[in-house]
């Protein structure tokens, strides 16, 4: 079975300025989307802790509070996406490791050309990369369909634990 990402223009043009902003670390972020629909809406760009041009780490209590979030949403993660800052957009073996949603399109960004935009998607179940076609929706009907949220893209610390929720 052949999966395809459908995503709509503007929330990949929101990940590869993500990707682009955040040069020369990886950035990382997903894209929520209603449960068991595979459509991704909501674009979450998250920080990656490990500051890294070859690596990315979600902060673990940002993931705990966003993934919490599309809980209480009734949304899962449809898109987990990263940057490739000097390699092409396949995923590495740590890359490929580390991927725990089987559910879930890993996409990636290259920002090793800044001309050029290379953007490709897989499945990682159990270890195996499939790669699968990219659909991109221009959504003329409805720009505020599709919403991109800003968490944790200010230098600011931002202590949730006080936040009274």
């Amino acid at each position: 079975m052949v999966h395809v990402l459908s995503i709509d223009r503007s929330i990949v043009d929101a990940i590869v300025a993500h990707a682009r902003r955040d040069h020369p670390d990886e950035a990382c972020g997903v894209v929520a989307g209603p449960a068991g629909s595979d459509t991704p809406t909501r674009h979450i760009p998250m920080d990656n802790a490990a500051r890294s041009m070859t690596f990315y780490e979600f902060d673990s209590m940002e993931q705990l509070r966003v993934w919490r979030e599309m809980d209480d949403r009734d949304e899962e993660p449809v898109v987990i996406y990263h940057s490739h800052t000097a390699t092409e957009a396949y995923p590495s073996r740590t890359d490929i490791s580390f991927a725990g949603e089987p559910g879930a399109h890993y996409l990636l960004v290259s920002t090793r050309d800044s001309d050029a935009e290379e953007i490709r998607s897989f499945r990682i179940v159990d270890g195996v990369v499939a790669e699968e076609p990219v659909r991109i929706l221009d959504a003329g009907v409805d720009p505020h369909a599709v919403q991109s949220y800003m968490f944790g893209q200010s230098p600011a610390t931002v202590d949730y634990e006080c936040s009274g929720r």
